[in-house]
């Protein structure tokens, strides 16, 4: 698969936009590209409060950006669990976490040297 026609940041926004609508916590977009040796551009991370609130973030991540951008995820995985799950949009990758399991697999310290935005939640 090729990179994606539609813009990396109209991509990113349509990602949050998607995890906002179904409350999705601790939202953080970690900028990687100035950054050796790395297989995407952008780690977006967040959290739900149970692999029921994980899959419905994965579900709504997708449908948002398959209906305002015509846009699929080259891979998806871990949604048999829901505990962590990966959506690769090839530019951008998701990681939807339970809490103790994003705790515990600490991206955020993993990919210190990234670039990092908090985005606060409006609810």
């Amino acid at each position: 698969m090729t990179k994606t026609a539609v813009p990396t940041d109209t991509l990113i926004s349509q990602i949050i936009a998607g995890i906002e609508d179904v409350k999705g916590n601790d939202i953080t977009i970690m900028d990687l590209r100035d950054l050796d040796n790395t297989v995407t551009s952008y780690f977006i991370i967040c959290n739900g409060n149970s692999n029921t609130q994980v899959n419905a973030i994965v579900n709504s991540i997708q449908k948002k950006v398959s209906k305002e951008l015509q846009e699929k995820a080259w891979h998806v995985e871990g949604t048999d669990q829901g505990e962590w799950v990966l959506i690769d949009y090839v530019d951008v990758v998701v990681h939807v976490f339970q809490k103790p399991i994003r705790e515990y697999y600490d991206l955020e310290g993993l990919w210190g040297d990234a670039k990092i935005t908090v985005i606060e939640s409006t609810y």
